[in-house]
């Protein structure tokens, strides 16, 4: 495979904020297709004069990371003038589904974040038998083999964003002086992710070579990565160790952060006794600007500008 379609980034971590200011509009979900607007340049067409159309499908559409990414991935249609078809397909029937659909809609390629890895060989059998080019971003296709697959990608070096999590929550704690006989961490976790799984092993990998003992480390599974599956997981946890006097969250995301910090307020715990850093920066903006601070006190911010401008820009060339 041509080098130049094996893309992984770097770290796209801008900044470590502990607040943020102003607000940006909302970007509207979109569960099922929506195609761009007409434009007034001529419609980009193949070789054989083919109007050019390039899926995006997402798994979770209403999260602000990937209405994001369908924003830029919308730029760049706009700049190309290309037909592009935005899908949520938040399980593998909806996936296959949704290849179905491009395919009605003369597709000639997509680019997905899969809701599970392991469908990769479906969906690279199914595009190739519609003579489709695919494009995974923000997840890697594993085989069946348990590898991962050969093909086009994008992703985070998740597991050093984790570590800027770890180290920054363990400066937190430090600066509080709180003690390691009445604090313990809370980590929401969604391993059957391996992104997502790295960081927060990244974060308890930082946390450990920072000081704070792995045995007062506590993994809470989720069962979904939204603040539901965060809030529920943390419950559980919560319940399991009531002598707990201080907590410090993190999580795969802004939202497993938020959920934990909702749980632990349930609790009766506040930002003088439990504080957590997220990772995305777009959902915590509405925490950062609450008059009364929480314990969600800072959030790893991350671009998803080249997820989705220059996957659908590598799909279209």
């Amino acid at each position: 495979m041509d080098r130049k379609w094996k893309v992984l980034l770097g770290v796209l971590a801008l900044a470590m904020l502990v607040g943020l200011c102003g607000c940006g509009k909302k970007a509207k979900p979109a569960g099922n297709a929506v195609s761009n607007a007409e434009s007034a340049a001529p419609q980009a067409t193949t070789a054989d004069g083919k109007k050019i159309v390039i899926g995006f499908l997402v798994k979770m559409p209403e999260e602000p990371w990937f209405q994001n990414e369908w924003k830029f991935a919308q730029e760049c249609a706009d700049k190309y003038n290309f037909e592009l078809v935005k899908i949520g397909a938040s399980d593998g029937d909806k996936v296959l589904s949704a290849i179905d659909n491009l395919n009605a809609q003369g597709a000639q390629g997509f680019v997905i974040c899969t809701p599970d890895v392991k469908l990769g060989p479906a969906i690279v059998a199914k595009a190739k038998g519609y003579n489709m080019k695919v494009f995974s971003v923000d997840d890697q296709f594993v085989g069946a083999d348990g590898k991962f697959m050969d093909t086009p990608y994008m992703g985070l070096s998740a597991k050093e964003i984790g570590k800027m999590v770890g180290s920054a929550l363990f400066d937190a704690y430090a600066k509080r002086g709180w003690t390691i006989k009445d604090t313990a961490v809370c980590a929401i976790t969604f391993d059957e992710l391996n992104t997502v799984k790295e960081r927060t092993d990244g974060a308890t990998e930082a946390i450990v070579a920072a000081g704070f003992p792995k045995n007062r480390i506590f993994r809470a599974a989720e069962k979904t990565t939204d603040v539901d599956g965060s809030f529920n997981a943390a419950g559980i946890l919560l319940t399991q160790h009531p002598d707990v006097k201080h907590w410090l969250v993190y999580s795969v995301n802004d939202e497993g952060v938020l959920g934990g910090i909702r749980a632990m307020e349930g609790r009766g715990f506040g930002p003088d006794t439990a504080i957590g850093i997220g990772i995305g920066g777009s959902t915590a903006k509405a925490e950062f600007q609450k008059p009364k601070p929480t314990g969600f006190i800072g959030t790893v911010l991350i671009s998803a500008y080249r997820h989705g401008y220059e996957t659908t820009e590598m799909m279209y060339k």
